[in-house]
């Protein structure tokens, strides 16, 4: 049983890429769902057909849904949207205001994400694949379930405690809506969602993030900062897809200086996601759309290859506390200290072995924090970053 999940820059072909790996899991006789939690569906569009927040069936051994959020808000939020709405409007707001603003910013996609666990501990399917929302978004979301485990675990046994003890009052002398044990019951139920689909997507046996990319700066630039975040939050990226690359044979002069560019930021793909490997998929002749193109897309992106297999196992590096430090550590098998340099440009650390180098993007609170030493540990580099610099 596997779960992948599909990202990436906005506009790179995220969905078309999660797509075509569907039907080629399904050719090979997955039973595979494939479904959109990005807010801006365009699942059916890439199958041209069109597509429901159920299961529909696409071809033999595949499925594919786009979620309906008024279903799932009503599934894992109702009760607790149904408690703010009545909070807000007793402090004057209209109605039909409260009824909007009682669902937080990101409830929405995170929502759907929790049908990921319905899915994957269903049994019904053997391959998840998820075409998520951008990657700013996708951070977002798979950092919540940690943020209501600290208000959960610190807040929630306190805050029941309190309701109970003075909801007579309250709702006697102020006529205030106060939460009742069914608001509580969908918290635990959510919390418990949210704890599960974690576990899950942050086993590198079963899930795995896969980047989308194009062959260009900004793009790239975005996926190192997306994949810094997803291995600091335990999610284990296994590969890059580099989208839309202009074919060798391709001599019309009008693209010689796009292959220039690809070429070049192609490179810096590889530098930055070393030791994660790429696969690179070129621009077709038309439109990617119906079941013929996205096999064709499947068959030159992957080839041979079973797109559910792990390409990648463990992390391109770790980040942890210790002893007053925070210690970047990566692998750098067969090298030696006089072979490393470092550098340092803004949130960016360069590490290079001898003509080779590594673009590494540091998470924001590294990049306040000098550099204290690097030493290597058998094949592993570890980098000290100074703690008690940020208080001084």
């Amino acid at each position: 049983m596997r779960v992948l999940l599909y990202t990436g820059k906005g506009g790179v072909g995220k969905t078309t890429v999660a797509a075509a790996t569907a039907v080629r899991a399904a050719q090979l006789g997955h039973r595979t769902i494939v479904l959109s939690t990005d807010a801006a569906h365009s699942l059916s569009d890439s199958f041209d057909m069109p597509l429901a927040g159920e299961s529909v069936p696409i071809a033999a051994n595949l499925w594919g849904q786009e979620t309906d959020i008024t279903d799932t808000m009503e599934t894992y939020w109702g009760d607790i949207e149904d408690w703010m709405s009545a909070l807000m409007a007793w402090r004057g707001m209209e109605r039909i205001v409260a009824d909007e603003l009682a669902i937080l910013p990101g409830m929405e996609e995170l929502a759907n994400l929790l049908y990921i666990s319905t899915y994957y501990y269903g049994g019904d399917y053997d391959v998840v694949i998820v075409d998520c929302a951008p990657t700013a978004d996708t951070l977002r979301l798979l950092s919540f379930p940690e943020v209501l485990g600290w208000w959960m675990d610190k807040m929630f046994p306190i805050g029941r405690t309190a309701v109970t003890v003075t909801r007579p009052l309250v709702r006697r002398v102020m006529g205030m809506p106060v939460p009742d044990d069914r608001v509580f019951e969908s918290v635990e139920r959510l919390y418990s969602h949210l704890n599960k689909m974690r576990t899950l997507l942050t086993d590198p046996d079963k899930s795995s993030v896969r980047l989308v990319v194009n062959p260009e700066k900004m793009v790239i630039k975005e996926a190192q900062r997306s994949f810094t975040y997803f291995s600091l939050y335990g999610y284990a990226t296994d590969l890059v897809v580099c989208n839309r690359l202009i074919p060798e044979d391709v001599v019309d002069p009008y693209f010689e200086g796009w292959k220039a560019s690809q070429s070049k930021y192609y490179k810096m793909t590889e530098e930055a996601f070393a030791p994660i490997p790429i696969l690179g998929v070129p621009l077709m002749v038309e439109e990617v759309v119906g079941m013929p193109m996205l096999e064709r897309m499947a068959e030159a992106l992957y080839g041979e290859r079973d797109p559910t297999d792990i390409f990648f196992r463990g992390h391109a590096h770790d980040i942890e506390k210790e002893n007053g430090y925070y210690v970047l550590t990566f692998d750098l098998p067969f090298s030696s200290r006089e072979d490393i340099s470092l550098t340092r440009n803004g949130d960016e650390l360069v590490v290079r072995v001898g003509n080779h180098k590594r673009n590494i993007i540091l998470p924001r609170t590294l990049t306040r924090l000098p550099v204290k030493d690097a030493k290597f540990d058998g094949d592993r580099l570890r980098i000290r970053f100074d703690l008690s610099a940020e208080n001084s």
